[in-house]
């Protein structure tokens, strides 16, 4: 029982410590207080005309939960606590708004397609990881669409989204590609201390 407690601790420990250091960068690329677009960006080592622009941006939007254009730290912690230790719900909902780029409550096409062609681009010469045969974006485009739009009006709800994906672990896998920005946090984080 002892040692439950002690992990407990040594990891809330941990959480306070990543906390403090994530509150020190935060604060020195944002002394206003406020991070940008631009500035969040540059944050995570993005080209701001690159080709994970567009999927920077789109992250932007979902943790900027107020709309004011601008996330403050507690927006950027909120979104992150979510993002690595939300269940699988919450990290769907997440998801949901970086797909629905003009916030209207609903995915179509044109969103789906740029999401999936950014991680495309962004996966581009990584090991593998986007599993069987890869497909076009076009067909992993209409794949999910089929598998996920359930009245077939060519628009996904979020209910649809979220059903969709719980469902099919094809649609789940191809999804969650964007659920979790560490590994792409990480990877524009190495690749700008290159420069």
């Amino acid at each position: 029982m002892g040692q439950s407690q002690q992990t407990e601790k040594s990891e809330e420990e941990i959480d306070v410590k990543a906390l403090q250091d994530m509150y020190k960068k935060f604060v020195q690329e944002c002394p206003s207080g406020v991070l940008f677009l631009h500035e969040f960006k540059r944050f995570f080592g993005v080209d701001p005309t690159g080709e994970v622009s567009e999927y920077a941006e789109s992250m932007f939007r979902a943790f900027d939960k107020n709309g004011d254009n601008t996330i403050d730290f507690l927006e950027f912690v909120a979104a992150l606590n979510l993002v690595f230790r939300g269940d699988l719900e919450h990290k769907l909902r997440w998801s949901f708004k970086v797909y629905d780029k003009d916030g209207n409550g609903y995915v179509d096409r044109d969103e789906l397609r740029s999401i999936i062609d950014s991680i495309y681009r962004i996966k581009k010469g990584t090991k593998g990881e986007m599993g069987e045969t890869q497909l076009t974006v076009d067909e992993v485009v209409d794949r999910i669409l089929q598998a996920v739009d359930a009245d077939g009006d060519g628009h996904i709800t979020m209910d649809e989204f979220i059903r969709g994906a719980q469902e099919d672990p094809w649609v789940l896998n191809m999804l969650k590609l964007d659920m979790n920005p560490y590994g792409w946090v990480l990877e524009q984080r190495r690749k700008s201390a290159h420069f």
